[in-house]
């Protein structure tokens, strides 16, 4: 029951291939333009931790894109990795049918 059939993309790939490196920037400096711990952006861009709403926000101020963008990157693969894991399970799952 994958959401779609591409893989899941965590977003600090994204962050690190498409907005640091051709910029040149590195996690430490991201950190510190957007005012949060070094270890935070460190943790992102090394695909150990995910985006919380607080680091959206601030991605999205420095970037000019939006909170959203960086939530439902989340989001998404947080999806894709719960429906991989579930697969099995969900398939045993019979789905409702409304009467009528």
């Amino acid at each position: 029951m994958a959401t779609t059939g591409l893989p899941a993309i965590h977003p600090g790939e994204i962050l690190r291939d498409l907005y640091l490196e051709p910029s040149d920037m590195t996690p430490y400096a991201l950190a510190k333009k957007l005012k949060v711990p070094r270890t935070r952006i460190e943790r992102i861009v090394a695909e150990k931790t995910g985006i919380t709403p607080d680091t959206a926000l601030r991605l999205a101020k420095f970037f000019k894109t939006s909170p959203e963008f960086w939530m439902n990157m989340q989001s998404s693969y947080d999806l894709k990795k719960q429906a991989s894991f579930l697969e099995e399970e969900l398939a045993n799952i019979e789905e409702y049918a409304m009467a009528g």
